[in-house]
């Protein structure tokens, strides 16, 4: 177990989203489900906790109820190697959610995601402040990021 891990806060779809996102990203599973106890404010054995890993990263998802929703304000980042990852976790996070602008999403259950190319991430800090500034402004335009057209951006075409 991971020293410091990230908790979603959902209604009651907990293990639904848990295996989502397990069926998303690659070298993912479930770890362990939790069952609320007899007396609890949720009905006994119904799920309250999925521990699961994304690609080597704890995640726990919490059955809590309906009075907190998830926020942009927070979000996940799935980086991905080249445009067909890119395009993979894009459309697989997508199913039944909303697309935002930028490379981010709301999925199906509410949660924030940002799907970025890493290549994307160096020409944005890259040292050469005018090509980092054209990348940018090419990635302020788009909903799912377009490696190509960041790249022809950053080198000034």
């Amino acid at each position: 177990m991971q020293n410091v891990s990230t908790c979603l806060w959902f209604d009651d779809q907990a293990l639904e989203a848990g295996t989502f996102y397990v069926g998303v990203f690659p070298r993912s599973r479930i770890l362990e489900t939790g069952y609320y106890p007899e007396d609890s404010r949720r009905p006994a054995g119904s799920v309250i906790t999925v521990r699961f890993e994304l690609d080597g990263t704890e995640f726990l998802a919490l059955n809590g109820g309906p009075q907190f929703k998830h926020s942009p304000a927070m979000s996940l980042v799935a980086y991905a190697d080249d445009q067909e990852e890119t395009d993979g976790l894009w459309g697989r996070l997508l199913q039944g959610g909303q697309p935002s602008q930028c490379g981010w999403l709301t999925d199906r259950y509410g949660v924030s995601w940002q799907v970025v190319p890493r290549s994307v991430v160096a020409m944005l800090t890259s040292a050469d402040q005018q090509a980092a500034k054209r990348a940018f402004a090419a990635v302020m335009t788009m909903v799912k990021i377009d490696i190509a057209t960041v790249e022809n951006a950053f080198g000034g075409s």
